[in-house]
C-alpha cells in the first residue's frame, strides 16, 4: 500500500468525481497542478520527488480529494503522525480516567494501532471481549466468527474497517505494529479481497451508524452511531462512543432499556 497506488486510484477516483467516465490522465493533473508531466509521472512512479506544503495543496486540488484523503496524503508526506512526547504521559492518563468513569453510552479509548487502551463498564458488558488480554477493534471485527455474528451486515462494516485500516498504513507507513495487524487481517481470504476492490480511505468512523446483535444485552438489534473524540496533545489515540438511535441505554444485568 504505497502512495502510488493511491495516486493511481485517485486519479480514477476524480475522473469519475468529473464526470469523465474514466481515470484523469497524468498530463491533465500536472497540467491542474501547474507543474510538469514528468515532475508528475515521477511521483506516481515512485521517484524521490519533494512535496512542500504548497505541492501538497495543489496535489489534493487536481485530485478531488475529500477531507479523510486529504488527511491521509499530508500524513504520508510529512512523515506519518508527530510520536507522542514525553510529557504526554498525564494528558493520556486523564483520557483514560474519562473514558472508564463516562456514562450512560458505551465508550472506549483506541491507540493509532486500534488497541483498546481504556473503556467504561457499559463498553465491558456490550463486548466481553474488551476485558480479555490485548483487546484490538479491526482484530476482532475482522477475522473473528464472534464479530460476523455480532455485527449486521458484517460486509459493510468489514469495508469501513478495511477504509480505516489503509488510513493508518498510509499515514504511518513505517510502524511495524501496524503492518504485522495488517498481514494478519489480510491473512483473512474475505478481507484480502475487499481489500484488493477497493482504495477508500476513512481517517475516522465519526457518525458510522451500524447495528450489533448483543444477546445478552437485548433480544432485538441495537443500533448505535459511532461518535469520535482526539484527545488534546496524544497523537494516534481516539476516543469512540456508541449512541444507541433511541437514546436509552442497556444494560447486561436488566436486559432492558435504562433512561
Amino acid at each position: 500500500m504505497t502512495l502510488q497506488v493511491f495516486l493511481r486510484a485517485w486519479r480514477a477516483s476524480a475522473g469519475a468525481k468529473l464526470g469523465r467516465g474514466k481515470p484523469i490522465s497524468q498530463r491533465e493533473v500536472a497540467r491542474r497542478m501547474r507543474v510538469s508531466e514528468r515532475w508528475y509521472r515521477n511521483l506516481e512512479n515512485g521517484d524521490p520527488v519533494p512535496l512542500p506544503g504548497e505541492r501538497l495543496g495543489q496535489l489534493a486540488t487536481a485530485l478531488v480529494l475529500g477531507p479523510d484523503e486529504q488527511m491521509a496524503l499530508y500524513a504520508h508526506a510529512l512523515g506519518g503522525e508527530p510520536e507522542p512526547q514525553a510529557d504526554t504521559g498525564e494528558a493520556l492518563d486523564a483520557a483514560k480516567r474519562l473514558v472508564e468513569n463516562a456514562e450512560p453510552f458505551p465508550m472506549y479509548l483506541a491507540d493509532r494501532a486500534w488497541n483498546v487502551i481504556a473503556h467504561n463498564a457499559m463498553a465491558g458488558e456490550w463486548f466481553p471481549w474488551f476485558r480479555a488480554p490485548s483487546p484490538n477493534v479491526l482484530r476482532w471485527a475482522l477475522t473473528t466468527a464472534e464479530a460476523r455474528e455480532q455485527l449486521v451486515d458484517w460486509r459493510h462494516n468489514a469495508q469501513m474497517y478495511l477504509a480505516q485500516l489503509r488510513f493508518t498504513v498510509l499515514s504511518r507507513y513505517d510502524d511495524a505494529e501496524v503492518r504485522r495487524l495488517l498481514d494478519e487481517i489480510l491473512a483473512v481470504p474475505e478481507c484480502r479481497r475487499l481489500w484488493d476492490q477497493e482504495t477508500q480511505v476513512v481517517a475516522y468512523r465519526q457518525g458510522h451508524r451500524f447495528s450489533l446483535r448483543l444477546p445478552w444485552i437485548s433480544d432485538q438489534c441495537v443500533t448505535v452511531t459511532a461518535q469520535v473524540l482526539l484527545p488534546a496533545y496524544v497523537s494516534g489515540i481516539r476516543t469512540v462512543a456508541l449512541i444507541p438511535d433511541t437514546g436509552a441505554v442497556l444494560t447486561a444485568q436488566t436486559g432492558s432499556p435504562r433512561k
